[in-house]
């Protein structure tokens, strides 16, 4: 029986771009909603997100889909992507402080401006481009070479990239978390439907993950 993967829509996120990309990764049915019955009733969920981490958590809880989120995790497998990844830590610092969703402990903080590169150059902000991402075990990495690199676009980001629930990280400037996950939950810093074949597999490991970390 073909499964059904909801992308949440709550009014921020690339998600037509995510939706394809889904689609392509392998054969389900995807359904780009803010229906709290569709979400709940999906095999699987992603949870997107482009722009200000305050608008994102906003745009969800005035739809109710902040606490749909929450019991979700519970009983099926999430994707975050972007700021979808960065709305299910504590809180952030972007716009003067934003309560967030406390999936993950921690706080997503803005780059420095003082950054350099190796050579003495100031890293400009945001993170734009392709970088590499270094890989903790994990089932969601399967297939996918460490090392391999990845399409970020962001100013914001998870510092601590030696906590316990890190399982993928990338250098700009200092060492960030690029991938967090807990049991049911996996989320990525990066844009896997920017990201070409590598980006496919991921989408197409999360259709057969089953939750485990």
């Amino acid at each position: 029986m073909t499964q059904t993967v909801a992308v949440i829509d709550y009014g921020s996120g690339n998600l037509h771009s995510v939706a394809k990309a889904v689609e392509h990764a392998g054969q389900c049915r995807v359904l780009v909603t803010a229906d709290v019955k569709e979400i709940q009733s999906a095999d699987r969920v992603v949870l997107p997100g482009v722009g200000a981490m305050g608008d994102c958590m906003q745009g969800l809880k005035e739809r109710g889909l902040d606490l749909v989120v929450l019991g979700v995790i519970q009983e099926k497998p999430l994707m975050g992507v972007c700021v979808g990844m960065q709305i299910l830590t504590e809180s952030g610092e972007e716009s003067a402080g934003v309560d967030a969703l406390g999936v993950f402990p921690g706080q997503i903080t803005q780059f420095s401006k003082s950054m350099k590169n190796p050579k003495g150059e100031a890293l400009k902000v945001p993170h734009m481009g392709w970088n590499e991402v270094g890989q903790r075990q994990h089932p969601m990495w399967t297939g996918i070479a460490d090392r391999t690199r990845f399409y970020f676009v962001h100013s914001y980001r998870y510092a601590d990239a030696t906590a316990e629930c890190v399982v993928g990280t990338c250098e700009y400037g200092a060492p960030f978390a690029a991938a967090l996950s807990k049991p049911n939950v996996f989320a990525v810093q990066f844009h896997p439907e920017k990201s070409h074949d590598a980006g496919i597999q991921l989408y197409r490991n999360f259709l057969t993950w089953d939750g485990t970390c």
